[in-house]
């Protein structure tokens, strides 16, 4: 097998101070309630950029099986993360805010207004003539609730998981050479240049930025294609303000956006076309790496402003435990997408919270 595969997002990690009410706001907000793993142990791959030291933590991931990538819910067990010094801005470096997708958007607005979720904005129209709007989460993390129409299933909710995610950069043509040679997005939704109403309500909003929106020509094939669906990725660049890092001065798996993940399968391919484009990976697993109950080989590179980007390949998803049933990826035909009946077995691990 010579050709790489990215499935998709597989899910955005979100450094946070309680894992549990995180998951709690997650689940009962926007639908992520299903649980493939929940792992408590040490963080020793990272040790680069968690003050060179291997530190304990908890990670969950939630997925929402209606399509969409999912939630990595990140925290420190040995230190108290720490919150930005100076609140994001938009264009700041790093992961500006995760997309969410929506079957209808009026209905979510009004859904999570009885929730009481902290709302940044009404309903705006993109560049894409696409409607949305923006919220916080509990720690001041910014999410798009955005209308889409790529969906998996219908569990009769009205959002799904993540679709993509808006990235600051300094110079956009720049990192092209990493999201749309590499990674695969390669149509352009958008590319504009201007001050954008529906964006003056977020911080530094009303400033004048470059946006491009990029999406991917060519459906993805294999695996868990199908469930993650298309997704997005967005890069704005601030035009009359001077950018900072988001984790200027912080750990990765501080408060905030930690990183964007891609599922992928021919890691071997990928190192080297990495390398070969500029891009080596910052941080590579063993080949083969327990991710709590999970088993597979991760790695990171970053992106040419320094943002995180992490790429899984999953060997195994553990089902039911006690009857050691799992799904098995490492020999199935990389082109092929799982059958449904199997993904949909995930939802055995699906959990519930009184709102």
């Amino acid at each position: 097998m010579r050709d790489k595969f990215i499935y998709g997002v597989q899910q955005i990690g979100i450094g946070v101070d309680d894992a549990d009410k995180a998951l709690k706001w997650y689940v009962t907000r926007l639908g992520s309630d299903v649980i493939l793993f929940d792992d408590d142990n040490v963080a020793t791959y990272m040790a680069p950029y968690m003050g060179g030291e291997p530190h304990k933590k908890r990670a969950i991931l939630a997925m929402n099986m209606q399509g969409g990538g999912g939630f990595e819910i990140w925290q420190y067990l040995d230190r108290e993360p720490s919150r930005p010094a100076q609140k994001l801005n938009l264009g700041d470096l790093g992961i500006n805010f995760a997309k969410v997708k929506s079957k209808d958007i009026t209905r979510s607005f009004d859904r999570l207004q009885k929730q009481k979720v902290a709302f940044l904005s009404g309903i705006e129209t993109e560049p894409d003539g696409k409607k949305c709007f923006y919220i916080n989460d509990p720690f001041d993390n910014i999410i798009q609730i955005k209308e889409n129409a790529s969906w998996y299933s219908n569990n009769k909710t009205d959002t799904g998981g993540i679709s993509g995610c808006s990235i600051g950069v300094t110079n956009i043509d720049n990192s092209l050479k990493l999201y749309s040679d590499i990674l695969g997005y390669d149509r352009v939704v958008y590319d504009c240049t201007d001050n954008f109403p529906e964006l003056k309500k977020l911080p530094n909003g009303k400033g004048k930025f470059r946006r491009i929106l990029l999406a991917h020509i060519n459906n993805r094939t294999g695996g868990f294609s199908r469930l993650y669906g298309e997704s997005q990725i967005e890069l704005i660049q601030s035009i009359d303000t001077e950018p900072k890092k988001v984790f200027q001065d912080r750990y990765w798996g501080d408060i905030g956006f930690i990183h964007l993940c891609f599922d992928t399968r021919n890691f071997p391919e990928i190192i080297k076309e990495c390398e070969a484009k500029g891009f080596p990976f910052r941080v590579l697993s063993d080949e083969s790496f327990n991710m709590g109950e999970s088993n597979g080989r991760f790695g990171y590179l970053e992106d040419p402003d320094g943002t995180l980007i992490e790429l899984v390949e999953v060997f195994k998803i553990p089902l039911i435990k006690k009857l050691k049933w799992n799904i098995n990826l490492k020999n199935r035909d990389p082109n092929k997408p799982l059958p449904d009946w199997l993904i949909k077995a995930m939802s055995i691990k699906r959990i519930k919270f009184d709102i």
